[in-house]
């Protein structure tokens, strides 16, 4: 009886620990989802249906509806008059088929190293953005308004990608960005990954030199170490810029991220960057620049004039991540080569979706969704920043920048993995380690934090719960 009242009661904090703006369901299973994963054992069972609908004050076919999903997806099993348990087999067979082989010595190597997490939902996710007040209503009637008969054509290969999503995505960035570039420089992408994969497969050799920033982006990092490239970094302090000993020249690719440092959550600096630029002395240079705000713009590196700059850009981050569009920014000249490659090895597609993205560009609605989040992200930094100023063991804060991420630096005695697991244990909180993401040369610690999750009184409890958490850490370590 204790163990279920136990378990009952793990599950009670996972729950309310979740956005309150979430629906029930998506709380429930992410709360069961993130047990599961770091907390129960194989044949953990769960408590009651009719306790849990009474703890948690939902309904039964809410209860039911999460059940069946875990259940189809492997991770519980239930006997109609028993109850439901935890299921790890299916997680052990995965692990035993790559045990098995033969498989690449990247996928080894990315199977290894810092992943994409499970967890996307919950207080403080980093790297995804508030997808509840998107407006999706307006989304289904762009949609309706595009799917009509004369449209069929939509439904076929794309050529090069949509040409009325190119020419609403150029008008964009001269808004945004005062990027002036011709309409045969865009070339349509899945994603972000979709496009560094592109620009990886066109530009460099198996072999390669690519060099990244420390902190880097981890998704950058995996689609270059999976297309054989050689990967360096250099590491980058926010106010002095590159400090340390600097890779070798002439890599073939130098990648930063954009307007916004990813991991740490504030403005890149346009001239740390040139300055990089000119001792490396590239082949060619990549910008991922994944988030939009005004005044942000100048500390881009890219110029669309240049002979060996490419822009990256993403809908997932600006809309919802599901979306999976994204753009090139290419010098004159190398657009076609681009595209043939994507043709002869991905195919083209989601014109449909093209279309849809258009109509919600030219019609003004993104522009006036940017504007609006930038405002709200920067009020949730401010406020976070003031929940977590003064905490036991946090030495410096990333300020609020209007982004959906920022960074606590910690104190360099700190264990910032095992902090990020106690905060997920113990508080149902997510915030990734930054060391993880750090290059062997660079000692820092700290953790990385969204906002695109929380806001007002989840905000506000959240945030101090985190702080509370670090704060008891840091007494122990003592």
């Amino acid at each position: 009886m204790d163990d279920r009242r136990q378990t009952l009661e793990r599950i009670e904090r996972g729950y309310q620990a979740q956005p309150d703006h979430l629906t029930k369901r998506c709380r429930l299973e992410q709360t069961l989802l993130t047990l599961i994963a770091q907390q129960w054992q194989d044949g953990q069972r769960l408590p009651g249906h009719r306790a849990l609908c009474v703890t948690l004050g939902v309904a039964r076919n809410t209860l039911a509806g999460v059940i069946e999903s875990l259940t189809r997806q492997g991770h519980l099993i239930t006997d109609h008059g028993r109850g439901t348990w935890v299921c790890k087999r299916l997680l052990s067979r995965q692990r035993e088929i790559a045990d098995i082989g033969p498989i690449s010595r990247r996928a080894v190597g990315l199977l290894a190293d810092v992943g994409a997490s499970p967890l996307q939902s919950g207080a403080f996710v980093p790297g995804v953005p508030d997808i509840v007040h998107f407006p999706i209503a307006r989304w289904r009637q762009l949609y309706s308004r595009i799917t009509v008969p004369h449209n069929t054509l939509l439904l076929s290969y794309a050529s090069g990608g949509y040409g009325p999503l190119k020419r609403a995505i150029a008008g964009y960035l001269a808004r945004w960005r005062g990027i002036d570039c011709s309409l045969d420089q865009i070339v349509i992408t899945e994603g972000a990954h979709h496009g560094l994969q592109l620009c990886a497969l066109t530009l460099a050799d198996t072999g390669d030199r690519v060099v990244m920033d420390s902190p880097f982006y981890w998704g950058a990092r995996n689609v270059f170490h999976a297309g054989g490239l050689e990967i360096e970094h250099a590491i980058w302090e926010p106010q002095a810029g590159y400090a340390g000993t600097l890779p070798r020249t002439h890599p073939r690719l130098l990648y930063f991220t954009g307007a916004h440092h990813y991991p740490l959550g504030v403005r890149s600096v346009s001239a740390h960057k040139q300055s990089l630029v000119r001792e490396l002395e590239p082949d060619w240079i990549l910008e991922d620049d994944y988030e939009f705000g005004d005044g942000c713009h100048r500390e881009l590196a890219f110029d669309p004039d240049a002979g060996n700059r490419i822009l990256i850009g993403s809908f997932s981050k600006l809309m919802f991540p599901g979306l999976r569009l994204g753009y090139l920014v290419v010098p004159r000249g190398l657009s076609d080569a681009i595209n043939r490659v994507r043709t002869g090895v991905f195919r083209e597609g989601r014109l449909l979706d093209q279309a849809v993205l258009a109509a919600f560009i030219d019609d003004g609605d993104l522009d006036e969704w940017c504007r609006r989040m930038a405002n709200a992200y920067l009020q949730r930094q401010q406020r976070l920043h003031d929940l977590l100023i003064g905490t036991p063991g946090v030495i410096a804060i990333s300020p609020p920048a209007g982004n959906i991420s920022l960074s606590l630096a910690l104190s360099p005695t700190l264990d910032d993995e095992r902090l990020s697991q106690v905060l997920l244990n113990r508080y149902q909180l997510i915030a990734r380690p930054l060391s993880r993401v750090c290059s062997k040369g660079d000692h820092r610690r700290g953790l990385i934090l969204g906002v695109g999750m929380v806001e007002g009184e989840t905000l506000e409890r959240q945030g101090r719960r985190l702080a509370e958490g670090i704060g008891q850490f840091v007494e122990q370590q003592r």
